[in-house]
């Protein structure tokens, strides 16, 4: 088997094509000696068995075995037909079964030996035979009694049809090796030929099979596809191969781990599959070759890149690969907390920088009223801001980040509004995370809107609503901003596509909205958004543990 699998993909198939036909030349040796077995026996079976009716019908033999008559004409009678049919043994029994006169005197005085005991009682019988040590096809028939024209008036004669005895012809029959020599000519002749065409037949497809192959050998086929298993399965994004009717032919462990597929789904149609039309979309390439695309599957934010797949300008399919980003989104929330504390303090840090440097300048220029003014003024609004954030909002993280925001929408030039039936209590931490992270969304996606207009104008408000429900409460954001609003073709695919409109066009964000509808829907909530003349409204529900209940427990 090694040796075998050292030769080349032709070297194999002629041998294994020269094992099939040496197989079936010798099976058909096989079958045709059997045929010329039973092709000889039938033929010859006829010829000795009329023989043997002919000699036990001749007159001689008749008189000679009727009881104590003198055998003298016998010999002659069995040796002429010996001479006559070139027959191997001819033996005449009398009605005891004991051989009166034969070609071979060994036998003479002896039991006759019948191939069936029903020839004893005046049957016929035709068969193989093995006599000494040949075996030999035998004919036995039966002697019976018939009147003769010149019999003498005085001599006794038994009646019509009595059993005198048996004749026996017997011819050899060839051994296989005679039988063998006989069909050698035809047999070398026809595994010649089967030799040769089975030799041009076996290169030809081997020709054939390496030009499917690429050249590849059979070994070297095996140890690409052990090494493309090897690499997908050690993969730790998912793959998902289709051809080109759009049917699974390769998918990964962690493809079918994050996207559910059946256990057999390789095989089966992407539109058979038990997916969201957003899915179904992103694999089969109808959103078009953006990058980095965002589809939500089963509470997890999945980022999925396709690329078309061909061959010498013929298509092949697709290759679709797809990252789990909800663990990051998941950190992401669990860091905002801290990430807000850091970007209100640098917002801050440059507002109070600006300040100064206003300040100075005004005691510069010796305008020291009108330093008290701008202080009061900058001491009166940060005084506004926080009053209205520890009135309407209580919980700390929250307002630590609408603080943060704010400062953030200054220095974009936005004003960021907090609406006077703002109404918020303290929420349990783990609430707070996913709270914080629906408003920092929403408002984040609102300061950009609101900034890329060129109005002087450019505003965004927030309103938070709490209902007094217990032990869990509804909690409704509602981000308002002017900027230029949601396009009526997106307005209802949005928040399924998981896209915003930036990234819609640069393909490579969008996971706020999509991470803020999963929070929404895994907590009893859902998010939609309006459109109305001066920008767009996001309304965002979701439901909340109270601070008070969870330290109750």
């Amino acid at each position: 088997m090694r040796r075998l699998r050292r030769f080349t993909l032709a070297g194999q198939l002629l041998v294994a094509q020269m094992a099939i036909l040496l197989t079936v030349l010798v099976t058909v040796a096989l079958v045709s000696l059997a045929q010329s077995e039973a092709t000889f026996t039938r033929t010859e079976g006829r010829r000795v068995f009329a023989i043997a009716e002919q000699i036990a019908s001749t007159p001689v033999v008749r008189e000679e075995l009727v009881p104590e008559a003198v055998i003298s004409a016998m010999p002659s009678v069995v040796q002429g037909a010996i001479t006559r049919y070139s027959l191997s043994v001819v033996s005449v029994a009398d009605t005891a079964g004991v051989v009166k006169k034969s070609s071979d005197p060994t036998s003479e005085g002896e039991p006759l030996r019948l191939g069936s005991p029903n020839v004893g009682r005046g049957a016929s019988w035709t068969g193989a035979m093995e006599i000494g040590d040949r075996r030999m096809l035998v004919a036995q028939t039966p002697v019976l009694y018939s009147p003769e024209p010149n019999r003498a008036p005085d001599e006794p004669e038994p009646a019509v049809g009595t059993h005198l005895g048996t004749v026996m012809v017997a011819v050899e029959m060839p051994s296989i090796v005679d039988r063998l020599k006989g069909a050698s000519s035809y047999l070398l002749t026809y595994l010649g030929i089967a030799l040769a065409l089975g030799g041009i037949g076996s290169w030809l497809v081997a020709r054939r099979i390496k030009r499917q192959t690429l050249g590849l050998e059979p070994r070297e086929i095996a140890g690409l596809a052990e090494s493309r298993e090897a690499m997908l399965y050690g993969l730790a994004e998912g793959v998902v191969a289709l051809d080109t009717n759009n049917r699974i032919t390769l998918v990964n462990n962690v493809a079918q781990r994050l996207l559910d597929l059946p256990e057999r789904a390789v095989g089966m149609a992407v539109a058979d599959l038990p997916i969201g039309p957003r899915l179904r979309e992103v694999l089969v390439g109808e959103t078009g070759d953006q990058r980095d695309q965002v589809v939500l599957r089963r509470g997890r934010v999945l980022v999925m890149n396709r690329m078309e797949v061909a061959k010498e300008g013929r298509p092949l399919g697709s290759v679709t690969t797809l990252r789990d980003r909800t663990e990051l989104a998941a950190l992401e929330r669990e860091i905002g907390s801290f990430r807000s504390t850091t970007e209100l303090l640098r917002a801050q840090a440059h507002e109070f920088a600006n300040q100064l440097h206003t300040i100075s300048g005004l005691i510069q220029l010796g305008e020291y009223d009108e330093v008290v003014r701008y202080v009061d003024s900058v001491s009166e609004h940060r005084a506004q801001l926080d009053l209205t954030l520890a009135r309407t909002i209580k919980d700390t993280a929250i307002s630590a980040l609408v603080m943060a925001k704010a400062a953030q929408a200054a220095e974009r030039r936005v004003e960021l509004r907090v609406s006077d039936d703002t109404s918020l209590g303290r929420v349990s931490s783990r609430d707070s995370a996913d709270l914080s992270a629906v408003v920092g969304n929403l408002v984040d996606n609102a300061i950009d809107a609101a900034a890329t207009t060129g109005g002087v104008d450019r505003w965004v408000e927030l309103a938070i609503h709490q209902d007094e429900g217990t032990p869990t409460s509804t909690v409704e954001v509602v981000v308002s901003d002017s900027g230029p609003g949601v396009g009526p073709e997106l307005v209802t695919e949005v928040f399924t596509h998981g896209f915003t409109t930036k990234a819609a066009e640069a393909g490579e964000r969008g996971i706020g909205l999509a991470l803020t509808r999963l929070i929404c829907q895994r907590r009893g909530g859902e998010v939609e958004v309006e459109r109305t003349p001066s920008g767009a409204t996001f309304i965002a529900r979701l439901t909340v543990e109270p601070a008070a209940v969870v330290e109750s427990r």
